[in-house]
């Protein structure tokens, strides 16, 4: 039998004792539940909004170019000068255009007046010509009607007949051939123009299309506001060559001002015309507008993967609004009066794809399957699985590694730090505070 001394039995008791002190620590420790973030659920609104960015621009632009070469004679505009329709805004050089026109009216002229001299001496001389054989004609019925006369009496030989009836047949055909001659000149009533006529007429439609080419010329070298609106962008100065074609003003038409946005088609479903919206101008933060989403491009740039989307404002825009001014701009997608949301990242996937929540209940975690509805940025709907009052740990968010039926302490105030900071960071999280109850 091995005796000990007595200071081996205190170091003996003593090292004895550190064990069994770490042994207890360690059984406290594993005992101990741990101290989870946690949220209390309670119904409050929830909404859903998109943001991104746009752009002020008029309904309509115009760009107005020359449609003939020439030399700028004068620019009556500036950019930003209000127009309206009608005004003169640009004009040409137009010396030769004028030249051009002065020619064309006195060829014109020209063809008028000889068609009027040839209407004028055709008609005289075939007038004359057919009152003459008229008359010819008319004498000569009359010697046949006499001469039938006395050959049936006896007193002129038939051979005196004959002669009447060819003198008839000469009269008739000279007739008929100033009654032709007329026809010809254009006079006989029922009767088109005759050749001569419609040369000359042809010839002064001729000189009249001209007359009206060269005017069309001459108004070119002018160009007009062709409805109210405003001076963007002037790219001429007086004594510039231009070509057709050149852009030498921009214009924004006097139409309603709008909101023009590129969208990711990823957030198309979330938008429909007639959605609510405000916008605040990027140079003038501290002005909100209230906005409609007007309508939604049918198709989608593929380049970008976008789809245009476009706003009206709905009312008078400020006067500080300029065109292609950038705009911040957030659309109501959806709203809930009264719902239970929880962050997205307090939910846990199943095996089976079902969204689940850790729930702390009477002490202990349990696994809840739930079902959502409508999604923010940060948070979701819960439709069903979970009730008002229920307290959902935030464990996913730290890795803590539960399971089923563990032991947890719900932290609320430390989940409420964690909306906080989430808050901070977004719009979605401060959607979540006030669901939370901030």
């Amino acid at each position: 039998m091995v005796r000990m001394t007595l200071p081996v039995r205190i170091r003996w008791l003593a090292v004895t004792a550190l064990l069994l002190l770490g042994l207890v620590a360690a059984v406290v420790m594993r005992l101990q539940a741990p101290s989870l973030p946690a949220l209390a659920l309670q119904s409050a609104p929830l909404q859903r909004s998109l943001q991104f960015s746009a752009r002020a621009s008029s309904r309509a632009r115009v760009e107005l170019g020359a449609t003939v070469t020439g030399r700028v004679q004068q620019v009556k505009v500036q950019a930003g000068d209000a127009v309206k329709a009608g005004d003169v805004l640009l004009t040409l050089e137009a010396d030769d255009a004028q030249a051009n026109l002065a020619q064309a009216l006195a060829a014109e002229q020209q063809a008028g007046a000889r068609l009027e001299g040839l209407r004028q001496s055709g008609r005289s001389v075939a007038q004359a010509g057919t009152s003459q054989a008229q008359a010819n004609l008319a004498a000569a019925l009359a010697e046949q009607g006499r001469t039938q006369a006395l050959v049936a009496q006896g007193f002129l030989s038939p051979a005196r007949l004959d002669e009447s009836r060819r003198a008839l047949a000469v009269a008739r055909a000279q007739a008929d051939a100033a009654t032709a001659q007329q026809a010809a000149l254009g006079e006989a009533s029922t009767q088109p123009a005759g050749t001569e006529v419609q040369q000359a007429q042809a010839q002064r439609a001729a000189a009249t299309a001209a007359v009206a080419s060269a005017r069309a010329r001459l108004a070119q070298t002018v160009i007009q506001a062709p409805a109210d609106a405003r001076v963007l962008e002037r790219q001429a100065e007086p004594g510039q060559i231009v070509q057709p074609g050149r852009v030498l003003l921009s214009l924004a038409l006097q139409t309603p001002l709008e909101l023009v946005a590129q969208v990711d088609e990823r957030h198309l479903a979330q938008l429909q015309p007639g959605q609510t919206a405000h916008a605040v101008a990027d140079a003038f933060s501290g002005q909100r507008l209230a906005a409609t989403v007007l309508r939604i491009a049918p198709v989608v740039d593929a380049q970008r993967g976008a789809v245009e989307v476009r706003l009206r404002l709905n009312e008078a825009p400020p006067p500080f609004v300029r065109e292609d001014m950038g705009f911040s701009v957030e659309v109501l997608t959806g709203q809930r009066n009264s719902a239970l949301s929880l962050p997205l990242a307090a939910l846990v996937q199943g095996a089976d794809g079902q969204a689940q929540a850790w729930v702390v209940q009477d002490g202990r975690a349990r696994l809840r399957p739930v079902q959502t509805g409508m999604r923010t940025l940060q948070a979701v709907e819960i439709t069903a699985g979970l009730q008002p009052g229920d307290t959902v740990l935030l464990a996913p968010l730290n890795g803590a590694g539960l399971h089923e039926g563990q032991r947890v302490r719900a932290d609320t105030a430390a989940g409420q730090a964690w909306l906080q900071r989430a808050g901070k960071a977004d719009d979605a999280g401060s959607a979540m505070l006030n669901a939370f109850g901030r």
